[in-house]
């Protein structure tokens, strides 16, 4: 596999993202990097460089206060567009960038454009829970209508079942505000149907946010709006508890006694919740698989996101688009 990596884009960039690529070409020999960004920025990071790691030349990154479409047209070299060509041509079997993820997604959009029978894509990440969920749609699609959750919920479905590796189909839930099919807005009810009519699905119904973590689906589904405040939300809360339990335990010396005999049990959870964990979350949609990662993504981040690409392996474009096409097929012979 040979991945095309955004160097230009994200808070740490580049430093970050060139050590996170070099420390997983370091860890997959078998893999292939593409450092895409400005030779005279990223050049001198290279100098240790393995030797599965190379230089594609570009213009500079799309910043996170621009306005994606509008730059991608005024600055058709911009690292993400240079690397989504990459993509397009064959010279790349994947794309990863941390930088603004309006950019990604167009960029997607232009240069690979959507599989048949998907209107519109979806970014799907790994909730970190001891029972991982995945959570679909973040950010891509945030108007959606019903049929376009009935394709996140097919998508997230096939995904799962690879990236996860869970056993048997993936259980596949809709969020909402009530367990009940009739809760909801006109949009959730009509979601519902149409997914719990779906045989291509293993649906277990409406999944309130207090369940994400319950285990009760492997695939939960929303639109993009509310994804990614309930992405935010938990990455928040996460950290905020985090910082009451170590307060609470540093705030005295019977607590701080306490915190040392505890400490490789927090460490562990600290670690679990750790967004960079999986490192990035996947656009599911799109003619070729593209990895987004956090704006503020560390070396650590990149190299489990970059990774996590070589895990979920080849074909996964061509498996989501020979779904999508059965369940279009069943349509119009139902029809």
């Amino acid at each position: 596999m040979r991945i095309a990596v955004d160097a230009l884009g994200g808070d740490n960039a580049p430093q970050e993202i060139v050590a996170g690529t070099l420390s997983a070409a370091r860890r997959l020999p078998g893999a292939n990097f593409v450092l895409v960004g400005e030779p005279g920025v990223i050049g001198p990071l290279l100098e240790r460089a393995p030797r599965n790691v190379a230089l594609q030349a570009s213009g500079g990154a799309v910043r996170m206060d621009e306005e994606p479409a509008t730059a991608l047209r005024s600055r058709p070299d911009a690292s993400v567009s240079v690397a989504a060509r990459l993509l397009r041509s064959g010279e790349a079997d994947a794309l990863f960038s941390a930088g603004n993820t309006g950019a990604t997604v167009a960029a997607a959009l232009l240069h690979l454009g959507r599989i048949e029978g998907c209107r519109r894509p979806a970014i799907a990440t790994v909730l970190p829970f001891s029972h991982p969920t995945l959570l679909l749609d973040v950010g891509a699609t945030v108007a959606c209508r019903a049929q376009d959750l009935l394709n996140f919920a097919i998508l997230g479905s096939v995904f799962a079942k690879r990236y996860l590796e869970t056993e048997g189909a993936p259980r596949v839930g809709l969020l909402n505000v009530g367990e009940e099919p009739g809760k909801g807005h006109d949009l959730a009810r009509e979601a519902h149907r149409l997914i719990a009519e779906s045989p291509q699905i293993a649906f277990v119904g409406n999944v309130e946010g207090r369940d994400l973590g319950s285990g009760k689906a492997d695939v939960v589904v929303t639109d993009g709006f509310t994804g990614n405040a309930v992405l935010k939300t938990a990455e928040g809360v996460a950290r905020e508890c985090l910082r009451l339990v170590r307060d609470a335990l540093y705030g005295s010396l019977v607590g701080r006694v306490a915190a040392l005999a505890a400490r490789p049990r927090l460490l562990a959870v600290r670690d679990q919740v750790d967004p960079e964990n999986y490192g990035g979350s996947f656009l599911l949609g799109v003619r070729g698989p593209v990895v987004i990662g956090h704006g503020n993504s560390t070396a650590r981040g990149v190299e489990n996101a970059l990774v996590g690409i070589v895990r979920a392996g080849g074909g996964l474009v061509y498996e989501l688009e020979a779904v999508l096409s059965r369940r279009q097929t069943v349509r119009e012979e139902g029809a």
